[in-house]
Formats: structure tokens, C-alpha cells, sequence
């Protein structure tokens, strides 16, 4: 079965952190074959389905993995926390380092459908938040999308994006009721699962 398959072999890969190149192309050739049996094509007429918190399991993005990369700080969970109703995206990921000193890094996001494409979404970047767990009083995803939904500026740096520069797309090309897959603009590969 192809989503086995795929899990099995994204198991030992620390989301990709510790993939080499070739398992990097079978990851590849495992998801298109689960996106060719993909049973939502029109992500309008599923938002149930794509509503939710999803727990990133893999990815070939290096912007996203380089964050394993920097001094004293380890990449914990990452989460994409999507709210179709408000048309919202709350991408959340946790760092690890020193004790009392565990990061956070935020990206808030509208999107949009794209009518004569309907798997992918437009994705306009707002907010982001870039600071100590402790200081941003982070506890779970959900607590903290309550407060970004507040709109109280946060502790930490917390700035508006311009959503006309820093904008993308992202093909969603598989989703069942617990696994996403998706290919952003820059090529990248996300697979998701739902918390």
C-alpha cells in the first residue's frame, strides 16, 4: 500500500534532517505514488478535512531543516494549524537549546483557493514571531493561535510581513482524514500528519 510505504520509509528520517540524497528520491517516487490515488483532488469541496493542526513528519525544504542548523539550537516539533473558515494558516515551530531558553518561530498566513487549480492554495504571509517559549507563554499550538488570533503584539519579535512581497503557493496533492501531502513554489515536499 503506497501511504505505508511512504511512512515507512519517512520513519527513521528525523523529518528529513537525516536523509541522504537517495532517500531523499525514494521518499520522492513513494509520494507520487500516493499523490497519484490522492481522494480529495478539489480541496474546496473537503475544508473539514484540511481543517486541523498537522504535525510535520517530513520535508525536503532546506529553509525549514537549516533551522537544525543553527548554533545551541535543535528543531523540535513543527506544526501547520490550518483554519479554512477564517482562511488562516499558523505555521508554529518549536526549538530546542539551552534549559529556559527554548525558541519558538511563527509564521501567520491567509490563503486563498485558487479557482482554475483546485488543489493549490495562495498563500500571503503576515506575521511573524520570533522568540522564548517561556516569554510568549507558549504551551500547546492551540493556546497559542488564541493569542495570535487576539492580535496583542507578543513578546519577542513580533512583526507585521508585507503580504504582497512575501507571498506563495502550495499545492496540497494528497489529504485523507490523518495525512497530508503538499509541494510548495520553491519545489519542496511537506508530509503531514494530523495531531
Amino acid at each position: 500500500m503506497p501511504k505505508a510505504a511512504l511512512l515507512t520509509a519517512i520513519a527513521g528520517l528525523n523529518r528529513g534532517i537525516l536523509a541522504n540524497p537517495t532517500e531523499k528520491k525514494r521518499v520522492d517516487e513513494l509520494a507520487q505514488g500516493l499523490e497519484a490515488v490522492n481522494p480529495t483532488p478539489d480541496l474546496l469541496q473537503a475544508p473539514d478535512k484540511l481543517a486541523g493542526n498537522w504535525r510535520l513528519i517530513y520535508t525536503s525544504s532546506q529553509a525549514l531543516l537549516g533551522l537544525d542548523r543553527a548554533p545551541l539550537v535543535k528543531l523540535g516539533q513543527i506544526y501547520q494549524c490550518v483554519r479554512p473558515a477564517e482562511q488562516a494558516i499558523f505555521n508554529i515551530a518549536e526549538l530546542y537549546g539551552l534549559p529556559y531558553l527554548e525558541g519558538l518561530v511563527s509564521v501567520v498566513a491567509k490563503f486563498e483557493p485558487i479557482p482554475d487549480a483546485p488543489a493549490r492554495v495562495r498563500v500571503k504571509f503576515q506575521r511573524s514571531i520570533i522568540g522564548l517559549r517561556q516569554l510568549l507563554n507558549y504551551r500547546s499550538p492551540e493556546q497559542f493561535i488564541s493569542q495570535l488570533a487576539s492580535g496583542k503584539t507578543l513578546m519577542g519579535l513580533d512583526f507585521k510581513l508585507n503580504s504582497e512581497e512575501q507571498q506563495g503557493w502550495l499545492d496540497i496533492t494528497y489529504l485523507d482524514d490523518d495525512l497530508r501531502l503538499g509541494r510548495g513554489n520553491e519545489g519542496s515536499l511537506f508530509v503531514l500528519s494530523k495531531s
